[in-house]
């Protein structure tokens, strides 16, 4: 499990609940995949990250990423392929980030939460990036043969 800001007290302790989250990893042919900025006024605000978002009562993973990919950047997707899925411990709560690889869209990219958006590869060039966002990033690397941790150094940067 991945541990964000250690040093900082957790919401609710120890024993608090799982939140399950669906996150698209958008990729266009040649490699490239997108990365949004965190709306002002969310934890996090700035920081980069896969588009995506919690699970509604119900909801599978690939329905969540469908509704929260229209939602927040005015797309439609096609199928959502699971791909990897990680736990963050992060101070306001503990999170399941199930990754999804995502080929396949419909729709001009359309910020709807005042985020920005940027088509990325590795190293990223856009900062800072939030911690779920690293260990993606490291898979990625790890695909590509890049090893060390100094290949995304640029991309861990914190505000």
């Amino acid at each position: 499990m991945l541990v964000a800001d250690a040093a900082l007290p957790r919401d609710g302790g120890r024993d608090r609940a799982v939140v399950d989250v669906a996150v698209g990893v958008l990729i266009r042919p040649g490699g490239d995949f997108l990365l949004t900025s965190r709306p002002a006024g969310k934890v996090y605000a700035g920081y980069w990250e896969f588009p995506g978002g919690k699970l509604e009562p119900g909801e599978t993973v690939e329905q969540a990423l469908q509704r929260e990919l229209q939602e927040e950047l005015g797309i439609v997707i096609g199928h959502a392929k699971p791909w990897k899925v990680e736990m963050v411990d992060y101070p306001h709560a503990l999170v399941r980030l199930n990754f999804c690889q995502v080929f396949d869209w419909t729709g001009e990219l359309e910020m709807r939460e005042g985020q920005a958006f940027s088509w990325q590869h590795l190293p990223v060039q856009v900062q800072p990036v939030l911690p779920g966002t690293v260990p993606v990033l490291q898979w990625f690397a790890d695909e590509q043969g890049f090893f060390g941790a100094t290949y995304l150094v640029a991309a861990c940067a914190s505000k």
